[in-house]
């Protein structure tokens, strides 16, 4: 904690009191000044603090009255939600300037081809190389806090050969929920495997709550964080609901985290797989955080799916060529992914 920016310990504090009831659902937090003052701190970094909390779903801001707390325990079963339909309407990506930098994009393949030679040539195991999936892991960790093993990380070519993959894991005989609107290719892909699928409205917070209660789903795909086209992002609230679903269901959810890492906020969104250690599987790409040329991505399992994953689908190879892992592995573990992801979201801080 003590290695935390001071605004990031303030934000854990008061998002550890509202989960504990120690502020209620709609109760006013301490203005800036007054926690500024009571904690040392500037008035600067508490609003940061409460912003954090604002984009997360745990505050709100009032004009002129200061913020108030607008996550409650009893969302988990029902988020109170506008009685409105999202308007399905397609609309064009709002950001073009997420593109990796040529120059340190060729340097790190430079240097992957001059040190690793011969292992280049070798065939990859079937869950990917040990250094990307290494990589991947410590990234997850301090970035996210999610703590996993290597083991449970599954490296393969795009998002939609991922999507197939979790069919052939969990089985085609399940019905899978979907938001909708959802992106189409997520829909094609699970019927191209004869799945059953159903198409859950979405709210102003996330799947609205009437449609995760009639649904017949026991595996709900989402998109948390920015959703395509709709741009919804799911609060605290939400989020804690859908691993309720999950759990009630004996079911699991499907984390699809695209564009989870360009948020303008300065902290990481929180993950659905980071409250739940058996109902969750994280996926993940290198589409939008490198360019849509890296046909690279990953999915993280559950402990309790890893033995399973091992037993129907082990034999898989690992359809991501050698040198494009090791690259990958390059750019995360030397800390060029991360000032790229940090880079894109100033820039977009500035704009908006």
């Amino acid at each position: 904690m003590k290695n935390k920016p001071t605004y990031l310990q303030i934000y854990e504090k008061i998002k550890n009191d509202i989960i504990n009831g120690v502020y209620l659902y709609r109760e006013k937090l301490p203005s800036k000044r007054v926690l500024a003052d009571n904690s040392g701190v500037s008035v600067i970094t508490v609003e940061h603090a409460y912003n954090l909390l604002f984009d997360e779903g745990y505050i709100e801001p009032k004009e002129r009255s200061g913020y108030f707390v607008v996550y409650k325990e009893s969302d988990f079963s029902g988020t109170a939600e506008p009685n409105h339909d999202i308007v399905s309407e397609k609309r064009k990506p709002k950001h073009t300037d997420s593109l990796f930098p040529y120059s340190v994009f060729a340097k790190a393949t430079r240097k992957v081809l001059s040190e690793r030679q011969e292992e280049l040539l070798v065939k990859s195991p079937n869950l990917g190389c040990a250094e990307l999936r290494g990589a991947i892991s410590s990234y997850l960790l301090k970035n996210y806090g999610i703590n996993v093993n290597t083991n449970q990380i599954i490296i393969g070519s795009g998002a939609e050969y991922l999507y197939g993959l979790i069919v052939l894991l969990l089985g085609n005989d399940k019905t899978f929920a979907l938001e909708d609107p959802c992106y189409e290719k997520i829909s094609r892909v699970y019927k191209s495997h004869n799945v059953n699928c159903e198409f859950l409205k979405l709210g102003q917070n996330g799947i609205k709550t009437s449609e995760l209660k009639n649904s017949k789903a026991t595996v709900l795909h989402i998109t948390p964080f920015n959703s395509y086209p709709s741009g919804i992002t799911a609060t605290a609230s939400k989020r804690k609901e859908y691993i309720k679903w999950a759990k009630e269901r004996n079911g699991y959810i499907i984390e699809d985290n695209y564009d989870g890492e360009l948020t303008v906020s300065k902290k990481n969104e929180e993950t659905v797989f980071s409250l739940s250690k058996n109902n969750v599987i994280y996926l993940n790409t290198f589409s939008k955080t490198i360019a849509p040329s890296i046909r690279a991505g990953y999915i993280v399992l559950p402990e309790n799916l890893v033995q399973v994953y091992q037993e129907k689908l082990g034999f898989y190879s690992c359809t991501v060529p050698v040198l494009e892992q090791y690259v990958l592995a390059e750019l995360i573990s030397g800390g060029d992914f991360v000032r790229h992801i940090n880079r894109v979201r100033r820039k977009r801080r500035k704009v908006n």
